[in-house]
């Protein structure tokens, strides 16, 4: 991993370090990015063809082992993934994939709702990992199939919401 001076310093400690403003723009600027082009593939392709990792089998079965509750077309409660109980199961979970997947912690951008566009309201910020469980299983399911119709929909009708 490097920033933009060069590589991150063997003793550098992530969790006690000054949060530099340039590099926490950089990173929101990288989620956004991510955000929208996640976005523009769903508007091309229908979620229920893509494949977002190469395992994306094995973190879709994971996640209904270790979150047997989970609703994929539910809205997220947000407060209940973020309490205590819910980062600690989480975590356990994406540490499953450290080294498996590229950017498996990066701060990723999350539609709590998967009938809405991401909005102030409807988005909240998980690492990629969560993001990766939560939209394989909606698109295994389809539940993403609709942004893709609609902007079909709207291609072909020349219009845009």
């Amino acid at each position: 991993m490097s920033v933009v001076g060069g590589p991150v310093p063997k003793n550098f400690d992530a969790e006690n370090a000054d949060n530099l403003e340039d590099i926490e723009k950089q990173f929101a600027v990288k989620a956004v990015q991510h955000m929208a082009t996640y976005w523009a593939i769903l508007e091309k392709v229908k979620g229920s063809t893509l494949r977002l990792t190469k395992i994306d089998d094995e973190i879709y079965e994971h996640l209904k082992t270790d979150f047997p509750e989970f609703d994929p077309a539910a809205t997220i409660d947000e407060d209940e993934m973020k309490s205590k109980t819910g980062k600690e199961r989480w975590r356990k979970f994406l540490m499953a994939y450290d080294k498996r997947v590229d950017d498996y912690n990066f701060g990723t951008m999350l539609r709590s709702n998967p009938k809405s566009e991401y909005t102030e309201q409807d988005t909240i910020f998980v690492p990629r990992m969560q993001f990766y469980a939560v939209e394989i299983a909606r698109n295994k399911l389809g539940l993403n199939d609709w942004i893709y119709e609609k902007a079909q929909q709207e291609k072909a009708t020349g219009s845009s919401a």
